[in-house]
């Protein structure tokens, strides 16, 4: 009856130690695993600087209700690809911000929009960017002033020439009116539909 004693102890023993060995070979499974799931992550690509991103703008901004600083988004109109690779697919999501927008003056007879862009969505992050701008501008107002644009000469020195004339091409109301700046002449407030394609440039590479 004692040996049957001894003998119970050493089997429970020996059957407890058979339970903790697969664990241990579990854990050391899972560590396995891991390793190689790190190794398999993609390593980082990058977006060299000067690559053309065309883009699509998701609402209407103009130089009536927009100021700089105003924020816009734009959705990529096709899939960047990079040395073969399709990085970027169409449709991401770019914001950015408008650096210029300014009406028609008195004097200064043109409208300009200016935006650059500065992040776009990957898996969830923003990432950073830096583009060039891209400007619109108005038509001049009225044909004097478009003369004077290509032509480089003030629009004193311009109206001056042409009361001068020994012809009259002007009367002297009509030069007043000239230089005091007729609001018929000018130009509507500029806008940028929803859906307008923009050309930008990356200033500097991106590491994603």
């Amino acid at each position: 009856m004692r040996k049957y004693l001894y003998v119970l102890p050493m089997l429970m023993l020996t059957a407890g130690c058979s339970r903790i060995v697969p664990v241990v070979a579990e854990s050391d499974g899972e560590g396995g695993e891991g390793e190689a799931s790190r190794a398999a992550a993609p390593a980082a690509m990058v977006i060299p600087s000067g690559t053309t991103l065309n883009v699509r703008l998701d609402e209407a901004v103009n130089t009536k209700s927009n100021r700089v600083g105003d924020p816009f988004t734009a959705k990529l109109v096709e899939s960047l690809v990079v040395g073969g690779l399709a990085i970027l697919p169409e449709g991401t999501e770019f914001s950015g911000h408008l650096t210029k927008a300014s009406a028609s003056g008195r004097k200064r007879g043109r409208c300009v929009i200016r935006l650059t862009l500065d992040t776009f969505d990957y898996h969830g992050r923003r990432i950073p960017i830096q583009t060039s701008s891209v400007d619109r501008v108005s038509a001049a107002r009225g044909r004097r002033e478009k003369i004077l644009v290509s032509s480089g000469v003030g629009i004193e020195t311009l109206l001056d020439s042409i009361a001068d004339s020994p012809k009259g091409a002007v009367t002297d109301e009509g030069v007043a009116a000239a230089k005091r700046g007729d609001p018929s002449e000018a130009p509507p407030e500029l806008s940028l539909p929803a859906k307008a394609l923009l050309r930008f440039t990356l200033r500097s590479p991106v590491t994603i």
